[in-house]
């Protein structure tokens, strides 16, 4: 088998994937800044939404590969939900400190880890019917409503924009026209659907080369790649001291993937024959764990996931990577 193609289309389905939920985030942020939503809110919905995007398209392409399809379907949700709070969370709290406000370790962490729970009951029989992907959607969509009314101050949310630029920027961006980020958007969203395309052909293709499941190739291989916009935007975040934009972004994603991946993916197709170690098996602890753990590092920190606690973090993403692959072989 000739693996020239393969991983042409990786590559180039990965930086396309980058490239595009870049603009996507950008775009939605400056929608979200004109409109005065503040960081948290930013963080949870619209930065979550365009880094979640590329698994929702890689999710969606391989529901169409064949019944193998939902398996790597769901290794990228599980994949992408470990990899963000440990690969993704490690890095950045081992760059600095991430600091968490006590609001969201007392309600939007925990709503995470329930999200994730909610998973039992639905993979037990080891299928995901358009019934149960039509729940999904609509938790995910009571979920989302909710938190934007519950967050969203307009008195407050203006304040709350400002702090994330300087005055001058402020200005700025006010100054650049909607249609602007509107177009942002509907090139970041038309090039995260061909980039995951890409993404899923050729790393199926490779994963297949060198003896792996489609289980596997879901929590590895496409998992890491649709992360990345995460790692990126999260570590920009950090850096600039936007820590709510950062958490919010980490434990939105995980919500969008959980429900609205899964969900989108089990609507437009039922999910049948999933590999049990999604349906209560390994892979499904292990995302149950790092949500628990994340929740811990933060509580017992008081507000703080400091470098030790980032390279717990970052170990136990190894350890499970190193487990996954030695257990598929």
């Amino acid at each position: 088998m000739n693996m020239t193609w393969p991983v042409l289309c990786l590559i180039a389905g990965l930086l396309l994937l980058w490239k595009c939920a870049d603009l996507l985030v950008k775009g939605a942020v400056g929608l979200a800044r004109r409109f005065g939503i503040s960081p948290m809110v930013i963080g949870l919905t619209i930065v979550a939404m365009g880094t979640s995007a590329p698994e929702v398209a890689a999710s969606i392409a391989a529901v169409f590969q064949g019944p193998q399809g939902g398996n790597t379907a769901l290794g990228n949700v599980f994949g992408s939900n470990i990899a963000n709070l440990a690969l993704v969370g490690g890095i950045i709290a081992l760059m600095r400190p991430l600091q968490i406000k006590r609001q969201t370790l007392a309600r939007e962490v925990p709503i995470m880890l329930g999200v994730a729970l909610l998973l039992w009951p639905i993979l037990r029989n080891g299928t995901v019917t358009t019934a149960e992907g039509i729940l999904l959607l609509t938790s995910f969509l009571v979920l989302i409503t909710w938190t934007v009314f519950k967050e969203t101050r307009p008195e407050r949310g203006m304040q709350a924009s400002a702090k994330l630029s300087t005055q001058e920027e402020t200005r700025l961006m006010k100054a650049v026209p909607i249609r602007n980020h509107l177009v942002l958007v509907f090139i970041g969203l038309l090039g995260l659907a061909g980039g995951a395309k890409l993404v899923v052909d050729g790393a199926v293709e490779i994963g297949l080369y060198m003896g792996l499941s489609h289980a596997v190739i879901g929590v590895t291989i496409i998992a890491i790649g649709t992360s990345l916009p995460e790692l990126v935007t999260c570590v920009v975040a950090a850096v600039k001291g936007h820590h709510d934009i950062s958490v919010g972004n980490l434990v939105g994603s995980n919500i969008f993937n959980t429900l609205l991946v899964t969900g989108i993916a089990g609507t437009i197709r039922p999910l049948i024959n999933i590999d049990h170690r999604f349906a209560g098996g390994d892979d499904y602890w292990a995302m149950i764990i790092i949500c628990f753990a994340f929740l811990f590092l933060g509580l017992i920190g008081k507000g703080t996931i400091g470098r030790k606690a980032g390279f717990l973090l970052l170990t136990g993403y190894f350890v499970y990577i190193y487990y996954t692959v030695n257990l598929a072989t």
